[in-house]
């Protein structure tokens, strides 16, 4: 039997994750870094994300958030889900402003976790903020051994 360290697991269910998610690699996102527990991912806001007042659209900030969410709490080899979500918004964004999805759990008890995500932009000025509660299903990310 293979014996993996907590970052091996982490990185190997982070590329099962990323291999199988065509819509974050579509948004042009990049997975910056994978720990277990943590994530960070960037995305450049384009200008068809943008709204009617000309500032980033709340959903594909979002979406960014998420998706740093799901690989941060998915780093056990353990399938994890979306209980609940909540974002703030706190600075608008513009199209050309490069952000950045910092993930961080701060709970793990039991089948559940919260997780905390800052989004900044280019400059470091803090844009939003993210709240995810997760809960571990059935299945992994990688086969049994590895």
């Amino acid at each position: 039997m293979t014996r993996n360290t907590p970052q091996e697991i982490a990185e190997a269910c982070a590329r099962a994750m990323w291999r199988d998610d065509g819509p974050s690699r579509r948004l042009g996102m990049s997975l910056d870094h994978v720990a277990p527990g943590q994530a960070t991912l960037t995305m450049e806001l384009t200008g068809a994300m943008t709204n009617g007042h000309g500032t980033g659209h709340g959903g594909y900030i979002f979406l960014l958030a998420d998706q740093a969410f799901a690989l941060a709490c998915n780093t056990y080899n353990q399938r994890s889900v979306a209980q609940h979500c909540s974002i703030s918004y706190i600075a608008p964004v513009s199209a050309g402003d490069r952000l950045t999805a910092i993930a961080r759990e701060t709970v793990r008890a039991g089948r559940g976790a919260i997780t905390d995500v800052r989004i900044v932009d280019q400059h470091g000025r803090h844009v939003a903020e993210f709240r995810g509660h997760s809960r571990t299903v059935k299945g992994t990310h990688l086969p049994e051994g590895a």
